[in-house]
């Protein structure tokens, strides 16, 4: 499947792609121009349709500050996750969602149910292998019994943050080794 991207992604627009046939609307005029390759990860094509999401994604933000919080797995386990994607992403995910529920019903202002959007990223700028998660969270969640809307409140003085990111960091750690272990694969050293 990466070979199979960066492929489309090297000749999207180029005179080595497909083309298609523009016409001008006054006066006919005919010319063949590269075909854009329409991949998921190609950066010219999908820039309208990224523009696109994020603007129906703002008219979905709830009462609330927005936190955006970063999981990423160390290098040592990268090698076990490039042979292992689906199982090591699918824990991931798990991992961080079982932990970020579990710090929003334990804190008091919250206690409730939280809602998040989250985007893996495989690869960093360089194009290393480089798997993380990003978390767009508000602080703020849904009172389970009462079903109202709680947020989280800051003092003037208080520098505003979501969770101590310490004890995250140390939560999701220990859900996730507990994870892979579960799952049978080998933890590396």
């Amino acid at each position: 499947s990466h070979l199979k991207a960066l492929s489309a992604m090297e000749n999207c627009r180029s005179s080595h792609g497909s083309k298609m046939m523009m016409e001008c609307d006054d006066c006919a005029h005919q010319k063949l121009v590269p075909h854009s390759c329409g991949h998921r990860s190609c950066p010219h094509c999908q820039n309208h349709e990224t523009q696109q999401w994020i603007e129906r994604q703002q008219q979905k933000l709830v009462p609330a500050d927005y936190f955006m919080l970063t999981f990423t797995l160390p290098a040592e386990f990268r090698r076990l996750t490039w042979l292992n994607q689906r199982l090591v992403y699918g824990l991931l995910f798990e991992c961080i969602w079982a932990t970020l529920k579990e710090f929003t019903q334990n804190d008091s202002d919250l206690g409730g149910i939280p809602g998040a959007i989250a985007v893996l990223h495989t690869h960093a700028r360089a194009l290393n292998f480089h798997p993380h998660v990003h978390i767009v969270m508000p602080a703020g969640s849904i009172d389970q019994s009462s079903r109202l809307w709680r947020c989280k409140k800051w003092d003037k003085n208080t520098k505003k943050y979501l969770f101590n990111h310490h004890a995250l960091a140390k939560v999701f750690r220990a859900k996730f080794l507990e994870a892979l272990s579960e799952s049978g694969l080998k933890r590396p050293s």
